[in-house]
């Protein structure tokens, strides 16, 4: 099952902010993985409204986690950003196939699709996430030099 380019994001949002103690800017979060501002602050607009992140204007502002990386399901945030994802219309819709009612196939990837949700539901942010801002270590030298700074 391929994920989307905002499902992407959201999780390397996340992952960013989990390995990090302070609140930071969408522009750290957008130069460190070298994508568009503008579609980090997107994606990070959706994090909040899920409840995900919390978004701080003003002075020393910025974009912080809203629940501890330990509370986060990486297969929540894939369900919340993707919606449904099946692997066949079939899976999730009735009377859509003429052999539907007497396919074995629909059920088979209905527990496929189960068992991927299982186990990414398995799965909390802290699992997946470098400790303390690690995530600076995995640049070469030259990129943590140009890497924005916290104010303050």
């Amino acid at each position: 099952m391929p994920l989307s380019l905002q499902t992407d994001y959201a999780l390397r949002i996340l992952i960013y902010l989990a390995g990090r103690p302070e609140r930071t800017q969408i522009g750290q979060v957008a130069g460190f993985y070298r994508i568009s501002t503008h579609h980090v602050a997107k994606v990070a607009n959706r994090l909040a409204r899920w409840g995900y992140i919390r978004c701080v204007r003003g002075i020393g502002g910025g974009i912080e986690l809203a629940r501890r990386a330990e509370d986060i399901r990486v297969g929540d945030v894939v369900r919340a950003s993707e919606g449904k994802m099946h692997l066949l219309d079939c899976v999730g819709t009735e009377n859509i196939c003429v052999i539907q009612r007497a396919c074995k196939l629909r059920g088979v990837l209905a527990r496929a699709e189960q068992i991927q949700m299982d186990y990414l539901n398995s799965v909390r942010l802290s699992d997946v996430v470098r400790p303390a801002g690690q995530l600076v270590d995995l640049l070469p030298r030259a990129a943590r030099r140009r890497q924005p700074q916290p104010a303050g």
